[in-house]
């Protein structure tokens, strides 16, 4: 089924000129991107209650929370205060809006002035669903890290590979990103390395239509404000897939109200399911799930069988060499 819903599919054009701009206004994130591309074993790993996961392969579908529900409860504030901070430095917002008049003026200043009068939404709507870097060395056990944040609850790590675009993240208006860790002093330094970047590519930019600009420098500032974690999180290896419903809403993501650990809340569902519309296919999950392993629990064997029967409904044939049982000796 295909609702007509449909996204333009971009042109190998516009892709790189994506992929030129986010070097330039969001460097940091960039180089953590083209080293995840280099690697011909790169993956990502999703996390979660052996009960979410078992819903997830049922209906293809991987739910979005808000950030104010999330376990690190400074998410986006956190972003927020060193921004803040940066800019009210007069020096540094000077030297931020006058380095971008020189390529579309006045692009800065509307762009911190779409933030200002966004922030509420910012704040309140904003949806993420988080996975992480999946090292090789992790393929037989998972990461101890993650089997014990399950606060007792069976816990199962689901490997996916997914391509390096995704038109599925155009169709749904995701901005997908890594997250960054970095210090006060580091997330001030990307915002210069940023100046430095528009300086570079003055020529460059001034060719761009303005909105381009402003968007560009609106996503960074967004980027920064949803991305940014403490550095004390580093070993998560995290990125987000971050949805504004109010901002930017996409007709394929359903919402609903469900009630997690005692907490009534809306949720965003992320369709994994190419029967839906085929602008999502290359995210339907019989073709991007590699594995699934099992955390530590007393039923290793019975949960591995329940795998292994939701992934060959799924078409998957081999199933029974993609499920993983972690050998990591810790109680639960």
């Amino acid at each position: 089924m295909d609702t007509g819903t449909q996204a333009p599919r971009l042109t190998q054009e516009q892709i790189d000129l994506a992929v030129r701009l986010e070097g330039i206004f969001m460097p940091h994130a960039r180089a953590q991107r083209d080293k995840f591309i280099r690697d011909p074993d790169a993956r990502f790993v999703h996390y979660t209650s052996a009960e979410a996961a078992i819903k997830i392969i049922r209906s293809k579908r991987i739910w979005m929370r808000n950030t104010n529900c999330m376990a690190d409860y400074s998410e986006v504030q956190h972003g927020f205060n060193i921004l803040n901070r940066f800019f009210d430095s007069e020096a540094n917002r000077k030297t931020f809006i006058e380095a971008l008049d020189t390529c579309a003026p006045g692009a800065a200043q509307e762009a911190i002035d779409v933030v200002q009068k966004t922030w509420r939404d910012i704040r309140f709507d904003t949806y993420i669903t988080s996975i992480s870097e999946h090292d090789k060395i992790e393929d037989s056990h998972g990461r101890l890290s993650m089997w014990r944040a399950g606060s007792g609850n069976v816990r199962v790590g689901m490997v996916f590979k997914i391509p390096h675009f995704s038109q599925a993240a155009v169709t749904l208006n995701l901005l997908f990103s890594p997250v960054a860790y970095l210090s006060e002093e580091a997330a001030h330094k990307v915002v210069a390395d940023v100046v430095t970047n528009v300086r570079t590519n003055r020529d460059f930019l001034c060719g761009l239509d303005r909105p381009i600009v402003v968007n560009y420098t609106f996503l960074m500032l967004l980027a920064g404000l949803t991305c940014l974690k403490h550095e004390g999180f580093r070993e998560e290896k995290e990125w987000r897939a971050v949805y504004a419903p109010n901002r930017w809403p996409a007709p394929l993501m359903e919402s609903s109200t469900e009630v997690i650990g005692g907490v009534p809340q809306v949720i965003y569902k992320i369709p994994l399911d190419g029967t839906v519309s085929e602008s999502v296919a290359d995210l339907d999950l019989s073709r991007i799930v590699e594995r699934v392993i099992v955390g530590p629990s007393p039923y290793p064997w019975p949960i591995y069988e329940a795998f292994v029967a939701e992934l060959k409904k799924l078409g998957i044939g081999d199933a029974a060499d993609r499920v993983h049982i972690s050998g990591i000796p810790i109680r639960v």
